[in-house]
């Protein structure tokens, strides 16, 4: 039986992983550089190793089940969807006696991500489950905007990023989606029915384990009551047509940036005037995520979720208001707060702490623990003087969510 792997980003460093031993062993085997990485509840066997300055997820499952994963994940990558990167499909693997195990499928691992167990575990405060039901919702409404079924909506399907005090999700397992010509309501349904249902029981089971201290505040009915109503009030935002009369053209602005402060670019409008000109029907025909991290990278190159660059671009208004500096092009004032606020700021983050947090949502925490400071000693404190503080008072008692030495490329 002859070893196959097939990668769309070849890294020999693969090759060196043990596929001779069932992954449940590699942790036995110190050439497997198996780290303790947080990873969620998984139908098949899953190990997270390093590789030089890089982490991956290896899951075995079928051959076949692994292919289709694979090619599902690297199509929702070329179209910018939220997802962990495929990066191999191993096959062919026989064990020391030439008996066949299992094929593994390889992701990159997604640097500052946690499954909602670890999130719960780390200390989520009872506000933010909320917040992690909406970013699921989010994700879902994404999929299905790019005519992609899921069919195992789950928070244990996905891996969440912090995202200035909120969270953005990313599916991690589409073993059972595929994307389609067009998806029906009938199966967007299913997979909003599918989604209440795992929430539920999975929400059940971390108030059963009585290892989470905010389980004892969570009512599952009411998360997923909110899981339904925000799938439906986002999706009808997104879709709906509107009607109006063509003296009120205005309200197309309107609709684009109340969908801009959703996070949403409007990529394609359709427009349609009735006969006599008297009415006018609105339907946004292609949406994306992004807004304001889009705008954010345009300006200053930084890379970020969304809520993290809205943080920063209102940072960089204040900036722009408070020395007088709107006269100048946007591009000169952000490369200008670059060197004299986001830099001098995160300079003060000692290498040793840099894997807490990433360097946006670090950012956004500084400002609240500054707003803080600022309450208590009733005066305005400076943003440096803010972040030493925090440093030595809040970061250095996070845990660890990222144990990857770089992103990865």
């Amino acid at each position: 039986m002859a070893l196959r792997i097939v990668a769309n980003r070849p890294d020999p460093a693969i090759l060196t992983l043990p596929w001779d031993t069932p992954l449940a062993e590699w942790a036995e085997r110190p050439d497997a550089t198996v780290v303790p990485l947080p990873r969620g509840l998984s139908r098949h066997v899953v190990r997270i190793v390093r590789l030089h300055d890089r982490v991956y997820a290896v899951k075995e499952t079928q051959e076949d089940i692994a292919f289709r994963e694979y090619r599902v994940l690297r199509d929702l990558q070329r179209m910018q969807l939220p997802a962990v990167v495929p990066q191999a499909v191993v096959a062919g693997r026989p064990d020391h006696d030439g008996e066949p195990l299992p094929a593994a499928l390889v992701t990159q691992h997604l640097r500052f991500s946690l499954p909602y167990r670890s999130l719960f575990e780390h200390g989520l405060a009872p506000e933010q489950v909320p917040s992690l039901v909406d970013a699921l919702v989010v994700l879902l409404v994404r999929l299905h905007l790019a005519d992609f079924y899921w069919g195992d909506v789950s928070l244990s399907n996905v891996l969440f990023r912090r995202d200035a005090g909120g969270f953005a999700a990313y599916l991690v397992d589409a073993e059972t989606g595929e994307l389609r010509q067009s998806l029906s309501k009938q199966m967007r349904e299913y997979d909003v029915m599918v989604g209440t249902e795992n929430v539920f029981a999975e929400l059940m089971d971390v108030m059963a384990s009585g290892t989470v201290p905010v389980a004892s505040t969570i009512d599952p009915d009411a998360i997923v009551e909110r899981l339904q109503s925000r799938y439906e009030q986002l999706w009808t935002e997104l879709t709906a047509a509107e009607t109006f009369s063509a003296d009120d053209s205005w309200r197309v602005e309107q609709r684009i940036e109340r969908l801009n402060d959703l996070g949403f670019d409007v990529e394609e409008i359709d427009i349609v005037t009735d006969v006599d000109g008297d009415e006018m029907r609105l339907q946004p025909r292609v949406v994306e995520l992004g807004h304001h991290a889009r705008e954010l990278q345009n300006l200053t190159g930084l890379v970020a979720e969304d809520e993290q660059a809205r943080r920063l671009l209102n940072d960089i208004a204040a900036f722009t208001s408070s020395r007088d500096l709107g006269r100048l092009d946007r591009e000169v004032v952000a490369q200008r707060w670059l060197r004299e606020v986001w830099e001098p700021l995160q300079a003060l983050v000692p290498t040793e702490l840099r894997g807490k947090l990433a360097p946006a949502e670090i950012f956004h925490e500084v400002l609240v623990h500054r707003w803080f400071l600022s309450e208590r000693a009733g005066r305005s404190v400076r943003l440096l003087d803010a972040a030493r503080s925090y440093v030595d008072t809040v970061l250095t008692q996070k845990p660890e969510e990222a144990l990857a030495a770089e992103p990865e490329a």
